[in-house]
């Protein structure tokens, strides 16, 4: 391990050593002083926020584009520190922090017995609305988590969704798929983060009215296991509670092939994903490039 990821690793321990022991007004404070800082230094990441922002909010001022990018950086480490204190959390508190919408969609299409798949984008905390599945709902459920370097902080985030009661797969190696299908067939809940893929197998998506590429994961998964496919979009707002709301399921189309059905599917679930968006753009927490112009300097980069 080198210099940079020993680092990388220890600051991510000392979060979730040091800031879940603080009183929650406390970390409320530090994360929003922190988010601040990182704002007006301006790097990378937020420079990125705002070229994102300004497609999902067209004709922004500069000045919007600004004020959007503080909110963002704000929400984004409400969630860092939601996230390092959810362990020392209390059923209770886990249990009242989360008020979804729409929830029949869920328990009536997990008790069809055939499975559900509860897609989202990167917005406010997905880490709270699985630890409020396992603990208000009592439902296990299967994810899937992005192997990080270094090594140890993969192991980190592993043992940390573990602890709130996720099944957690490496993404690479190949037997995720299988292994999330077989959770589907035996009637269970899989969870999947899934606005943005970068590699080959990525579907490609009207977005914000540009080309960006999501995974053919979920799509490909209720086709091969007749599970219901749920989007899902998340909020904050002023109240220490975070909202969400689930969208009616992605239906399998009757025709075409498997290609054609995962293309329809994965567009519906970025059209669902998009309206959340939309409604709050604050807390889509997209410090990345995304769609397929900012990726490809011939096509103009930002």
């Amino acid at each position: 391990m080198n210099a940079h990821d020993r680092l990388t690793d220890a600051l991510y321990g000392l979060g979730w050593g040091t800031v879940k022991k603080l009183p929650e007004p406390v970390a409320v404070r530090l994360g929003r002083a922190i988010a601040d800082l990182t704002w007006k230094q301006r790097g990378k990441g937020v420079r990125r926020l705002e070229s994102n922002y300004a497609r999902v909010v067209p004709g922004a001022s500069p000045e919007r584009l600004a004020e959007l990018s503080r909110a963002g950086m704000r929400s984004y480490l409400r969630y860092w520190m939601e996230s390092f204190r959810l362990p020392a959390w209390s059923k209770e508190r886990v249990m009242d922090g989360f008020d979804p919408k729409d929830l029949h969609y869920l328990t009536e299409g997990l008790a069809v017995g055939k499975g559900v798949i509860l897609a989202l984008p990167h917005l406010a905390n997905w880490d709270l609305a699985g630890a409020w599945v396992t603990t208000r709902l009592g439902i296990p459920f299967t994810t899937v988590a992005e192997r990080l370097k270094p090594e140890t902080l993969y192991d980190r985030f592993v043992a940390y969704r573990e602890g709130l009661g996720m099944e957690v797969l490496p993404h690479s190696g190949g037997t995720a798929f299988g292994t999330l299908a077989r959770r589907l067939r035996d009637g269970g809940l899989v969870c999947l983060v899934a606005d943005r893929d970068l590699s080959a197998s990525g579907v490609e998506v009207d977005f914000f009215g540009d080309t960006a590429r999501m995974p053919a994961g979920p799509a490909l998964l209720a086709q091969q296991t007749g599970a219901l496919l749920l989007p899902v979009t998340l909020w904050y707002d002023e109240s220490p509670v975070m909202r969400g709301r689930l969208h009616p399921p992605v239906e399998v189309p009757e025709s075409g092939t498997r290609a054609e059905r995962t293309s329809v599917m994965t567009q519906a679930l970025a059209d669902a994903f998009a309206t959340g968006i939309a409604d709050h753009p604050e807390d889509w927490h997209m410090l990345q490039r995304l769609w397929l112009a900012d990726l490809d300097p011939a096509k103009g980069t930002s």
